[in-house]
């Protein structure tokens, strides 16, 4: 196999990939700019509409309470809650956002609290909706205040101090090093989105190089040159393998200043929100340089398996359609890979595709299980060899190179 000819072939067709469009946008401006519009762009957005619907007070109507003036006093009190009437369209209100939230205070409500039988207080909301939910929350502890008032009058008259009812504090301690926290929440969202760029980078230079040429009309001109097919299937093979190879970089790399622009944004330091987990996004280089590496063999396992699916399709917008199936393929196992509890074993290093993205969740962590990642590189390329060699065969078929 002589290394001119391949990078002959290499070079012409590189040549051609820098001047499509698409083959540019899929390889360089979508992992620039898809994480950083994902992870920077959706919190900061995410940040903006939470901090309004927590500012806004809230309209609640207020069902019953004509015997029960102290509870419903304390209510009207609230500067979180505006108390409305109610109306016989309530539920309609709420579900159309008129109004966020509806208290339901029983009959008899005092008096039962007199007698200490208790009852219950209903509040009725949108499940789903943050305004809703939001409001909801507010009347939930105006209530709650309301309830340890009557609590420590109780206590008073008895003479007893309130700590009875609390003998002892639990609480929760992280161990964890802030960068393993923040790893372990988002490890399977990069490791997610290094795999879909690492095919999606390849997808355009694959289908262009294979039905593109058969819809164009030079594949046979290609093939009629003094060049093997071998090297011939190898030098567009290697253009869509660093096509993918670019992908995966520059997405690590864009991962990178994301991140970067997420600390600067403080949305996960508890000195800013005090209701977010104290976490470091960051990837040390470490990191970086370990998913990388793990991203070899799985994008020459991307580029043959490209090579060879659009290699039978007669037209481009035919390969398309051939690969759309692939992406559900690969979508699934590394969704599979962020659900909880589905964590790297010796049976799933084996299955491809998933466990590189479980590996890639712990690579960003920072823990390192050598005799996982041994054999996920080993049964990696595996795969990967066997894809080339598929890609080598079909590319030597007339029957599939000519297909009509």
């Amino acid at each position: 196999m002589p290394l001119q000819n391949i990078g002959t072939v290499y070079h012409k067709e590189l040549t051609d990939s820098l001047r499509d469009r698409r083959t540019l946008i899929s390889t360089l401006l979508v992992p620039l700019l898809l994480f950083p519009l994902m992870s920077v762009g959706f919190i900061g957005l995410a940040q903006t509409l939470e901090s309004k619907a927590k500012e806004e007070i809230p309209l609640v109507m207020l069902l019953g309470g004509a015997d029960s003036p102290q509870v419903v006093g304390a209510l009207r009190a609230s500067k979180k809650i505006e108390v409305l009437p109610a109306t016989p369209d309530w539920k309609d209100k709420i579900i159309n956002k008129e109004i966020r939230a509806t208290i339901a205070i029983p009959d008899g409500f005092e008096a039962s609290l007199a007698q200490q039988d208790p009852k219950t207080i209903e509040i009725y909301k949108y499940e789903g909706e943050l305004k809703s939910s939001f409001s909801a929350d507010a009347v939930e502890r105006d209530l709650k205040a309301y309830r340890e008032k009557v609590i420590e009058a109780r206590l008073d008259a008895n003479h007893v101090p309130a700590s009875v009812l609390q003998p002892f504090q639990i609480k929760q301690d992280n161990v964890a090093p802030p960068e393993k926290v923040g790893g372990a929440a988002f490890g399977g969202i990069i490791g997610y989105m290094v795999i879909l760029l690492c095919l999606t980078g390849g997808m355009y230079p694959a289908m262009d190089l294979t039905a593109g040429e058969k819809e164009r009309g030079t594949m046979e001109t290609i093939l009629s040159s003094p060049i093997s097919r071998l090297d011939l299937v190898m030098g567009k093979f290697f253009l869509v393998l660093t096509a993918s190879l670019v992908t995966a970089a520059l997405s690590v790399a864009s991962m990178g200043v994301s991140f970067w622009g997420i600390r600067q944004l403080r949305a996960f330091d508890v000195t800013t929100n005090p209701d977010a987990a104290a976490m470091r996004l960051e990837i040390k280089l470490p990191a970086v340089l370990s998913v990388f590496l793990m991203a070899l063999p799985l994008a020459v396992l991307f580029s043959a398996g490209l090579i060879t699916i659009s290699l039978f399709a007669k037209s481009y917008k035919e390969a398309q359609s051939y690969i759309s199936p692939l992406m559900i393929l690969v979508i699934l196992p590394a969704v599979a890979a962020m659900l909880p509890g589905v964590e790297l074993t010796a049976k799933l290093a084996l299955v491809p595709i998933l466990n590189v993205s479980l590996l890639c969740k712990e690579l960003v962590t920072g823990t390192y299980h050598w005799n996982f990642i041994a054999l996920i590189f080993l049964s990696t390329c595996v795969y990967a060899a066997a894809a080339l060699f598929l890609a080598v065969k079909m590319f030597q078929r007339e029957d599939v190179l000519f297909r009509s």
